[in-house]
């Protein structure tokens, strides 16, 4: 079944589905009207159910109703992070060959570099709600659009992940994914229609994009829209919201101001964070600033979110509490795949209708990362308390999650590598204190170049996104390895754990 298709009565009806920070309003009827023309813009740009239309915009309440008119339609939306280079661009559009691309209206000509001759459409949409050729053109569309009829396993989205290779790749989600996580974390956090959620996260990401935006399309709720997170628009807002989710960072930056008080969140009733680890200290300190204890939950790309700490009992900080409803998750022994018993770390494997297709045009790496059961290898490592609790303790391969987003050490080496002057480098993790991990990276270079920080860091920021460029390089005379020269990262997490200390 489509995802909104159960829900066409609350998509129709007056209530206030966006408002945006300068007041004005947005309801479902005018949401569903406006990804009517969406739906139909893009049937006239020859986009037919099942292809692809990628978004490279900045954050605005009509790229995310592109997304619902993709959802309404059949097509697969497929959300790019804007601070993407040309480099990263040029391979997602290759490698999901899309029928249309919407940009900003200033990265019109970098994507038409790209495209070339290709069969592909540009059309261009600016954040402030009135510009750019996508909405001159749906003006001329009809209100009217009949939702296609999709199958639960019919794609609704291709959400890239980046591997330890380097090479990203295109995580399938489903309808049924979509529908079936969003249904199960309304009951969690018992979602309803009087609900404001406060959203200040990217839409190209899962967090934003799948969790914020479906669970209050589920509930029939409403939000208030930020473009981005700001200490100032979040204080300003906050009184008005009775829900917010963040990564930790948000949590961090919000505790450096002294208008963070219990009285100013007072009408709040659940803070979530997610995305990455949030330190005990900073679960504490939240607690005697608001008197508010914040309610953290597990998931990723490829299956949505996995487990949550519960609503009415204990949330345990340093833990991401139990399966949603309908989730399987078990821990097993990273050589054997046997299952382990309660306190025992292994891997983390989940099962259950949120668990993605597989992932794009690779039929092989699908194959090796799902159990013969049906159980999805997620890389995580952790193990379930007596209590039932999960608890994360590290990860399989060398991933970083730096305010919520996914850096793959492999892709800053090698550009790092090719950089004259560089003979080997090694890019890890360390504990942030507002990032969640800060990127690091340790280089040995070849002495007659004298090169410097600032050397390496302006060439890497030609080619990679800010969040990936490391905030510390480090020169050194040789990097750690063992008997088979493989470089031993663990020796340097543990060298550099307390950098940002």
């Amino acid at each position: 079944m489509n995802f909104l298709t159960k829900y066409k009565k609350v998509l129709v009806s007056d209530n206030n589905f966006i408002i945006r920070p300068d007041g004005s309003v947005i309801t479902y009827a005018q949401m569903n009207a406006l990804s009517s023309r969406f739906a139909n813009t893009l049937i006239s740009k020859s986009v037919r159910k099942g292809d692809r239309v990628i978004m490279y915009t900045e954050k605005s309440a009509e790229a995310l109703i592109v997304y619902i008119a993709c959802l309404r339609a059949g097509f697969v939306f497929t959300p790019i992070n804007p601070a993407y280079t040309k480099s990263e661009l040029e391979y997602f559009i290759q490698d999901s060959q899309p029928k249309v691309v919407i940009v900003d209206i200033d990265k019109k000509e970098l994507v038409r570099s790209i495209i070339g001759k290709l069969d592909i459409s540009i059309e261009t949409l600016g954040n402030d709600g009135t510009s750019g050729t996508f909405l001159e053109k749906a003006k001329k569309e009809s209100v009217n659009f009949k939702d296609a009829k999709c199958k639960d396993d019919d794609l609704a989205a291709i959400v890239y992940t980046s591997g330890t290779t380097g090479r990203s790749k295109g995580a399938m989600i489903t309808h049924e994914n979509l529908r079936s996580n969003a249904e199960a974390l309304c009951k969690t956090w018992k979602f309803s229609q009087p609900d404001m959620l406060l959203h200040a996260l990217p839409i190209f990401h899962v967090h934003g994009l799948f969790v914020a935006t479906n669970v209050t399309l589920v509930a029939g709720s409403s939000m208030i829209f930020l473009q981005k997170f700001d200490v100032n628009e979040v204080i300003k807002h906050i009184s008005s919201a009775t829900v917010m989710m963040g990564v930790p960072t948000y949590y961090t930056l919000l505790m450096q101001d002294e208008c963070l008080m219990p009285d100013l969140v007072k009408p709040i009733r659940l803070f979530i964070s997610g995305s990455a680890p949030l330190l005990a200290d900073a679960h504490e300190e939240w607690f005697k600033r608001t008197e508010h204890t914040i309610l953290e939950r597990y998931g990723m790309t490829e299956t949505g979110m996995i487990t949550s700490n519960p609503y009415d009992s204990e949330r345990i900080p340093g833990t991401v509490g139990f399966p949603l409803h309908g989730i399987s998750v078990r821990v097993t022994d990273q050589s054997t795949g046997d299952i382990l018993p309660d306190g025992k770390i292994g891997l983390i494997e989940v099962r259950g209708p949120n668990v993605f297709k597989g992932y794009w045009q690779a039929p092989e790496k699908t194959k090796v990362e799902f159990r013969s059961d049906g159980f999805f290898i997620t890389g995580d490592l952790g193990f379930i308390d007596q209590k039932g609790y999960l608890h994360i303790v590290g990860r399989q391969k060398d991933l970083i999650i730096t305010c919520g987003l996914n850096v793959y050490p492999k892709e800053v080496e090698e550009r790092l590598n090719k950089i004259s002057g560089v003979i080997e480098s090694a890019v890890i993790g360390v504990p942030h204190h507002d990032f969640g991990e800060g990127v690091v990276a340790v280089v040995v270079t070849k002495q007659t170049f004298n090169l410097s920080e600032p050397d390496l860091l302006t060439d890497l920021k030609r080619d990679l996104a800010q969040y990936k460029v490391p905030l510390k390089i480090i020169f050194t005379d040789a990097l750690p390895k063992n008997a088979m020269g493989k470089v031993q990262k663990s020796i340097l997490r543990s060298t550099y754990n307390n950098l940002f200390k």
